[in-house]
């Protein structure tokens, strides 16, 4: 199969031509027709120029290219048709009304850059199809100063670099109302952000190719085709050295300087910078992280705490003291964990184990818990609250989904009529109900497919910690003769655990590479009809997945390891030959801590390898490849082609790999309490690699207006209240607490006298029941027994059951039954308290700050006045011309109820910046 037959080309059916709404200047060379190509000219020698090279044309957006005719001769065909493609695709630009003028490469022969200039009409007329809100007069509000700023401005960027911008009224831009707009200069009235976005929009959906009914279009599909080998917008200047030229506002420099560069770690970001240089969307997602930074400080310094607290009483707890106490855990001998090659073994020698799992476990954990349920909301509900300020900052109060312009794609594929259910006209859309129905159940049902794969590859680890830990437990001991140091460290559950860790890890990444494209195709054959639709299908998809992915073994740890183990005489068995994982005495949450540092640790360098290293050493490679084909000066669009191009997706994964950090932040954070603080040193390092990766490393990405996070709000929503839930249960029946409260009001032994007080002492003992040897059957009887158990009849095991020789022998006893009461109720009033606390904070802490509320009624208010009243006046002033003085109440009457007609139909699509 030929390289043209596998191009993934858009195809559209019969007779498709864009709308007059979504694409006014819609061009396309007819069939048969010559098409006229860019006219080329030779690089100038201004390395910094932003210019054509006439020095007044603007360049909006570059697109790259090989020439085909210096291609070799075997592949010619294939390289004619790329090379008709893209004249077709430039005379459309062009016949559109861009701009476009052609330069060769100063490093390699082969490579031109087209640079794309739009005109000052065409920019009026794509501001309005895209309803982008522009200055109409300055801001007369004053703006409230916060009571913190004598100390937070020792954290701001410098202000005699990034200086305060000037606050505008705004307005959607309208051409038939130009003069009311506040221009002082054409060439800088729109933002070279607005200029790049509004030439993507035509790049998108300009024709590249007519044959008949068929018309293609597209530049993505030009860059998968191999036509053109990238398109970009411009970085305005080099990251690290100033632009030499006048024009250039030099704000890569800015930024890099005081946000990329690793001394500005301690400042805060220039976030009104951010959003003006890569758009609403990147500026975003940086004011959220660095929102979700700052409240984790405050679960930091209490996860800290409680560290502390856990770390200064692990040699003072009674139970651990029990455990290495030679006259207690010395003389209590445990039961195999494994049938025949597992032996007997002391108490005494999980000591180490038992003062780790006091520094985890501990009446701190509790609090903490509870407290980072209040605080999850806390976040939440304050980042909204400031979302709704960004939103007014940044003019996206009132972005609505119909603003936002139909993908391409979508738009390609309407051919089916239907009558719209809000204006009542007919128009065309991709699918019908049934075949929509047919996309989403095929979708569905891919998902859980996939989900069930992960749970079988879940299965599979479990498998391994069942087998591996019979032979850990039959050679560790004597393998580690030799290395007497570590014998009390590298215990088979601790092998076990660390080695099913890294094996599990691995299993999500190879998952994560594969599923990712799955999903991606799955949202493609959804066919969203814009973007945002999109991005969140996917988000759903994605998380749905790596949720499983990456959360099911920490459940399975938490929830279902040693829960149904049976006891020595009667094993519970996996598979009817594998028999089920037991947790220490001290119990399985050290096992889980252990787990979610791995996953947690390997997920973040790894992140940092694949983000970071790998786009710094490409790039390493591409200049050293450029400086060593050429000595020359290099011009500015080609210094950005020598850099990485940022992914389809964008911002997507970095979100997703923050969700996933939130989600063991939350969920899991009473077996780990220093979860908070590790996330946020993480996170001071994420913010600065990311603002140096963006800024140093990547092309400009096309700026993209978004109003919140999107779908990612109502996830983290989802698992604010889930982890309630989880972590109750972690307390409740992966850690030991509720045994020992429960052993500690109602069963210790007092000293007894007026004075008697309860004690923890006798814990171990009490906990831990006995098994007669002489009641093991043969297949799970120990082979060997240790030269000091040659005489033992009984040994011990955790549960809570009847020893041998009572009536009821081997079957729960009465404390059994205590604690399982004692950890219901404690899910269920620490659920119900925490849930009426979260509602309550919720209720109580608006969204949007009334400040914000008024300033918004405010501007509306002051809009309405300066756009609306000057068109009634003209006309209230030609009636008043007309009639008598005795009319004037009429007259103004009339002119009062114009007035209010018009505020009604344009008075919701006004914002203020």
């Amino acid at each position: 199969m030929s390289d043209d037959e596998n191009e993934f080309e858009m195809e559209a059916t019969k007779d498709f031509v864009y709308s007059e709404e979504l694409l006014p200047t819609y061009r396309a060379v007819e069939e048969g027709a010559e098409a006229v190509t860019a006219p080329q000219v030779e690089f100038d020698g201004r390395t910094d120029s932003l210019f054509f090279n006439d020095g007044k044309r603007r360049i909006d957006f570059v697109l790259v290219y090989e020439d085909e005719d210096k291609k070799e001769y075997e592949k010619r065909h294939v390289y004619q048709r790329r090379k008709r493609r893209r004249q077709y695709f430039e005379d459309s630009l062009m016949r559109m009304g861009l701009e476009l003028e052609a330069v060769p490469s100063v490093v390699d022969n082969k490579t031109l850059f087209v640079k794309v200039h739009m005109p000052w009409d065409v920019l009026c007329t794509y501001a309005e199809v895209l309803h982008i809100k522009l200055p109409i007069q300055a801001n007369d509000l004053a703006s409230k100063s916060s009571t913190f700023n004598w100390f937070t401005k020792y954290f701001y960027p410098s202000q005699d670099l990034i200086k305060d911008e000037t606050e505008y009224f705004t307005a959607p831009f309208a051409k038939d109302r130009m003069e009311h707009f506040h221009i002082k200069d054409q060439d800088q009235f729109f933002t070279p952000a607005m200029r790049s976005r509004m030439a993507y929009y035509i790049l998108s959906r300009a024709a590249y190719e007519v044959r008949g009914p068929v018309k293609k279009f597209g530049i993505s599909k030009l860059l998968d085709g191999g036509v053109y080998k990238a398109a970009y917008p411009l970085h305005d200047c080099r990251f690290n050295v100033k632009s030499a030229d006048e024009d250039c506002p030099n704000e890569r420099y800015l930024l890099y300087k005081e946000w990329g560069h690793p001394k500005s770690f301690y400042k805060m970001q220039p976030l009104d910078l951010i959003r003006k240089y890569y758009g609403e969307k990147v500026g975003i997602y940086f004011a959220w992280l660095g929102f979700y930074t700052a409240m984790l400080a405050f679960a930091a310094v209490v996860g800290l705490g409680c560290f502390i607290y856990g770390y200064k009483t692990q040699h003072t707890s009674t139970w651990s003291k029990e455990v290495c106490d030679e006259q207690i855990g010395g003389r209590i001998v445990m039961c195999p964990q494994c049938d025949q090659e597992c032996t007997y073994w002391r108490l005494n020698s999980t000591c180490e184990t038992s003062k780790k799992l006091c520094i985890f476990d501990n009446y701190g954990t509790l609090v903490f818990a509870v407290f980072m349920s209040i605080w999850v909301t806390l976040f939440l509900e304050f980042w909204k609250r400031y979302q709704a300020e960004l939103e007014y900052e940044w003019d996206t109060v009132e972005f609505l989904e119909q603003e936002e312009q139909p993908r391409p794609e979508y738009e390609a594929k309407c051919v089916h009529p239907r009558i719209n259910p809000i204006t009542q006209t007919e128009e065309k859309v991709p699918y019908t109900a049934c075949g929509k129905c047919i996309r989403v159940s095929l979708g569905i049902g891919t998902v859980l497919f996939w989900i069930l794969l992960i749970v079988a590859s879940v299965v599979g680890v479990i498998v391994y910690r069942l087998a591996v830990f019979f032979t850990f437990s039959a050679k560790l001991r004597q393998d580690l003769k030799e290395l007497e140091p570590f014998r009390e460290y590298v215990t088979p559950q601790m092998a076990t655990s660390v080695t099913a860790s890294l094996i599990s890890f691995v299993v999500i990444m190879i998952l994560n590479y594969v599923y990712e494209r799955v999903a991606i195709w799955i949202t493609d054959f959804e066919l969203p009809r814009t973007k945002t639709e999109y991005e969140n299908s996917l988000t759903l998809k994605m998380f749905l997945f790596q949720f499983v992915n990456y959360y099911s073994s920490c459940f399975y740890i938490a929830f279902f390891k040693g829960k149904v183990v049976g006891y020595p005489g009667q094993p519970v068995y996996w598979l009817g030959m594998y028999r089920n994982e037991e947790c220490d005495p001290g119990g399985c949450l050290i096992e889980l801590t252990t787990q979610l540092t791995i996953i947690m640790g390997g997920k973040a360098i790894w992140n940092n390898i694949q983000e970071v290293l790998m786009p710094w050493v490409m790039n390493l490679i591409s200049r050293h490849c450029s400086s060593s084909r050429s000595e020359k000066s290099v011009p500015r669009w080609e210094q950005d082609y020598q850099l990485q191009p940022m992914g389809k997706l964008g911002l997507f994964y970095e979100y997703l790999e923050m969700v996933i950090q939130f989600g063991f932040v939350t969920l899991f954070v009473a077996s780990f309490p220093l979860a908070p603080l590790l996330a946020l040193l993480n996170n001071l390092f994420e913010i600065r690699v990311d603002a140096w990766k963006i800024t140093t490393q990547f092309r400009r990405v096309v700026p993209e207006k978004a109003q919140d996070i999107g779908a990612w709000q109502p996830i983290l929503g989802g698992v604010a209240i889930f982890a309630v839930v989880t972590n109750a249960m972690i307390i409740a029946f992966t850690s030991d607490m509720i045994p020992r409260l429960v052993y500690y009001w109602s069963f210790s032994v007092s000293d007894g006298g007026p004075e008697a007080m309860h004690t923890m002492e006798g814990y171990i003992n009490k906990t831990l029941s006995i098994f007669d040897v002489k009641d093991f059957s043969n297949d799970s009887r120990p082979l060997n027994a240790p030269y000091w158990f040659q005489n033992g009849t009984t040994c011990r095991y955790r549960d809570f059951r009847h020893p041998p020789g009572h009536p009821r022998q081997y079957e729960h006893s009465v404390y059994y039954w205590h604690v399982i009461a004692a950890k219901l109720a404690f899910i269920i009033v620490v659920e119900h308290i925490v849930y009426l606390t979260k509602f309550i904070l919720a209720y109580v802490i608006p969204d949007v700050p009334v400040a914000v509320r008024e300033q918004i009624k405010r501007e509306k208010f002051l809009t309405q006045q300066i756009l609306h009243l000057k068109l009634v006046k003209p006309v209230a002033d030609m009636i008043r011309q007309r009639v008598d003085v005795t009319d004037e109440v009429d007259v103004a009457s009339m002119a009062n109820d114009m007035n209010k007609a018009d505020e009604a139909d344009t008075g919701m699509d006004l914002d203020f910046l």
